[in-house]
């Protein structure tokens, strides 16, 4: 078992910038990639950024492309999130995932998740 916990939501203008945190405990020794998705209300939710645990390696959707930053802290089991440029539409819960082998596309077959923390970005 993985567990995962986020933290550094919060509210912010238009523009600004935002760091999210993803510790994770218990098994990590057994994660191939974490990943940042987020769910806007009535929307589905939809992948962020994803990083290798061990690669480092990176891989971003293509509206945060540039803005956002994906970053690890193995020392420290650790995944950050820099949000920055942010825009209204990027207010939503955001969660950090982890999955344990490289099957699938690199934003599938993540079995472990956190429980969310809310960015709202006003314009």
């Amino acid at each position: 078992q993985v567990q995962l916990e986020e933290s550094g939501g919060g509210l912010v203008q238009a523009g600004g910038s935002l760091r999210l945190s993803c510790a994770a405990s218990g098994r990590t020794f057994s994660v191939y990639a974490m990943g940042w998705f987020r769910q806007a209300p009535g929307k589905d939710r939809e992948p962020v950024a994803r990083i290798g645990w061990s690669s480092g390696n990176t891989y971003y959707a293509d509206s945060v492309k540039d803005r956002f930053i994906i970053s690890r802290d193995n020392t420290k089991n650790t995944v950050y999130l820099e949000l920055n440029s942010l825009k209204p539409e990027d207010t939503a819960v955001y969660y950090c995932a982890a999955k344990q082998s490289p099957t699938g596309t690199p934003w599938a077959a993540y079995g472990y998740w956190g429980q969310g923390t809310q960015v709202t970005v006003s314009s």
